[in-house]
């Protein structure tokens, strides 16, 4: 067949994804017909991981997305721009898409995928979620007979990196984030990764996929693990909890046959029961977990960075789309007449497409109810645990378990109470609200800790 292939991006997933291609032996077949023509990069003098031959290198990226000799353009280049003009430019020129790239995706998807689906070519992520792990082709075929409940997710590796060790070690988080960022596993500016920016991005893309709309980025809560500590991860510890950075995205129980369905889309730090699938990804690994309808809860779990995680996923991405080109050169010649089905975009195939257009309605923080943990820091006085109850109680907030130590005041020595408290199901914004009325009590001398609990 002959398939012609230009690479934006020669760094970490990009000369991952260059080895692969340039040793196709003991691979799918179809690789073996697969030529690297060009490989975009922005120094043609820098040293590379990968040996290319340097004919095929060029700084002009324009030209590789224009080229008639290129038939698939795969992404890795990171960022928003130039990579969404180059995008939108090869589309425009009929080329297929393969990205690693989360935040283009995230926030011009939509732009995008109509643009792809008008030209009538595919536009491929795997490797922009979960790095290696096989979880946007599962959404798109085989879970896609399944009533999609939940998709909960550990997607950032740094952050799971930086709570395991916590948790391991009792460590803080500003040192731990600091050894991180020496070992690589954290960038010099760590804000996309630990106020869980990153994850928003990817929650929003499983999100549009397993529940067939798309999602407004700026409809994702979304909130990090710079307030974590080391006391509230030991409590965490002793109720039978770990705390991992979440991405959750759920639909809406009262209105189950909504479609496109109305949604709940967040990322926040979670304590989840010891027991549950995902307290034991730890490390950089990823996780994916998804209930649906027969199907039950299925765990996907695996490296979810790297160069060669990543790059598995866009070559996967590859091998999808040469199995579709195959199956059309096959057909031409074998001499198949017009089916007379129009435009294009139909004759894309469903299963890989993209050809939803309506967006989710996404619910509010206030009216999400789930369970909250909360640390309080208060006067060591007899009834401070009665006022709190009995705030609670006039909020419609049950409380499910109370605990509390003595401890003494870091500034002034004084003797001072630490009182935990887990609640059972609540509406978010009944729990703020009570939290505002305690806040006010003069015995309360800090609140030092708003963790929500993942639903039983």
């Amino acid at each position: 067949m002959g398939i012609k292939v230009g690479l934006l991006g020669l760094g970490t997933v990009g000369a991952g994804t260059a080895a692969i291609l340039l040793s196709p032996l003991g691979r799918h077949p179809l690789l073996a017909e697969v030529k690297l023509a060009w490989v975009g990069v922005r120094s043609l003098t820098k040293p590379r991981q990968v040996n290319l031959p340097p004919e095929i290198l060029t700084t002009d990226l324009v030209q590789i997305v224009r080229s008639p000799e290129v038939d698939i353009v795969i992404e890795v280049l990171g960022g928003i721009e130039p990579a969404r003009s180059l995008v939108l430019e090869a589309i425009a020129h009929g080329k297929h898409i393969i990205t690693a790239n989360k935040a283009l995706i995230a926030r011009h998807g939509d732009e995008i995928y109509t643009a792809a689906n008008h030209a009538g070519v595919y536009v491929m992520l795997e490797a922009a979620v979960a790095g290696g792990i096989p979880i946007i082709q599962p959404l798109k075929q085989t879970l896609g007979v399944n009533r999609i409940h939940t998709i909960t997710g550990i997607i950032n590796g740094t952050t799971n990196y930086i709570l395991t060790r916590m948790r391991e070690e009792g460590g803080d988080f500003g040192d731990i984030l600091a050894e991180a960022q020496k070992l690589g596993y954290a960038e010099a500016d760590p804000t996309a990764d630990v106020d869980g920016l990153d994850a928003a991005d990817k929650i929003s893309i499983l999100a549009s996929l397993g529940f067939g709309g798309r999602i407004k980025l700026e409809d994702v809560y979304c909130e990090g693990i710079r307030s974590i500590t080391k006391t509230d991860i030991a409590y965490a510890e002793q109720l039978g909890f770990v705390i991992k950075l979440l991405a959750i995205a759920s639909r809406d129980k009262a209105h189950p046959d909504q479609f496109p369905p109305r949604l709940s889309v967040r990322v926040h730090p979670t304590l989840i029961p010891q027991d549950h699938p995902l307290a034991s990804i730890n490390g950089v690994y990823n996780a994916v977990s998804v209930v649906g309808e027969p199907l039950g809860q299925v765990v996907f779990e695996g490296p979810g960075a790297g160069a060669g995680a990543t790059a598995s996923s866009v070559v996967a991405d590859l091998l999808q789309v040469l199995a579709v080109l195959k199956i059309q050169v096959a057909w031409s010649q074998a001499g198949v007449p017009d089916t007379g089905l129009g435009s294009k975009i139909s004759l894309l195939h469903p299963l890989l497409s993209c050809a939803h257009q309506e967006y989710c309605e996404i619910s509010t923080m206030e009216e999400l109810e789930t369970r909250f943990y909360t640390r309080f820091i208060t006067s060591d006085q007899p009834g401070v645990i009665g006022k709190l109850g009995t705030i609670f109680g006039n909020h419609q907030v049950s409380i499910e378990s109370i605990v509390q130590k003595d401890i003494h005041d870091k500034d002034t020595r004084e003797a001072a109470a630490e009182i935990v408290v887990v609640t059972h199901n609540v509406a978010e914004g009944n729990f703020r609200a009570a939290i505002e009325e305690i806040r006010q009590l003069p015995t309360v001398q800090s609140i030092s800790s708003m963790i929500r609990v993942l639903e039983q």
